[in-house]
């Protein structure tokens, strides 16, 4: 089988380095990885291929005969890439659009949280900046700024004062962690109640239908000694 491998980062790494090891290659099949970097090139066919384009990947998935696509990066999942490959016949390794929301859209998952009862922060989805304020008005400081979409990890504060939380929400709006349309991560925010303890994040693979324990891990998010400094996209452990 030939598999395609999406993505550049160290996510994508870590994926190369073990489905390099798959019995599925076992049969002369070959690895291929877009855009990947020098360390992915150890393990894979580095080729030129544009994500966004789903047309483009599905007529390279045709062409090289490629039995699964894995997709790292959350954008071109939240754009519903697994989508049109599934549509055209291709396995994939990737959540649908509408799953990809979870990541897509902090407020979706908030408020998916309120409907199932899962304990969750207090909160308020915002969609102008003078909603912001006001919603900062009525949390206080400390409090936690978010853009709302996709931002790289890098669309949340955890602001100490509301001098920092209202400078958060002047860079949501004014477009920093992007667009300001329905589909930009500065289209809305979620101001979020402070909550100070350790963070870490706990996965599994689910089919639909069945549900597998994968792994934890932690992030350590501030970019300081002692957890001092802005938050970042994070370093795991």
């Amino acid at each position: 089988m030939n598999i395609l491998l999406l993505g550049s980062g160290g996510r994508e790494d870590a994926l190369a380095w073990k489905l390099a090891q798959s019995r599925l290659l076992s049969d002369g099949g070959k690895l291929y990885a877009a855009p990947g970097n020098p360390g992915i090139a150890r393990h894979a066919t580095l080729v030129a291929l544009d994500a966004t384009d789903h047309a483009a990947v599905i007529a390279f998935c045709e062409a090289q005969a490629i039995g699964l696509v894995a997709i790292g990066p959350e954008a071109p999942l939240v754009d519903g890439l697994a989508d049109s490959l599934r549509g055209a016949g291709v396995a994939v390794f990737g959540p649908s659009k509408a799953a990809a929301q979870l990541e897509g859209s902090k407020g979706f998952t908030k408020d998916l949280c309120e409907r199932a009862g899962i304990p969750t922060a207090g909160y308020a989805r915002v969609s102008t900046q003078a909603d912001a304020l006001a919603a900062l008005a009525r949390f206080g400081a400390p409090v936690v700024v978010k853009a709302d979409g996709l931002a790289a990890g890098k669309g949340v504060t955890v602001a100490m004062t509301m001098a920092e939380a209202e400078e958060a929400v002047r860079e949501i709006f004014s477009g920093r962690f992007g667009p300001i349309d329905q589909n930009g991560a500065g289209a809305e925010a979620v101001i979020e109640e402070f909550m100070e303890g350790e963070e870490a994040s706990f996965f599994a693979l689910t089919d639909g239908a069945s549900i597998l324990p994968f792994a934890s891990a932690q992030d350590h998010k501030r970019v300081g000694e002692g957890d001092t400094g802005p938050n970042t996209g994070g370093m795991g452990a």
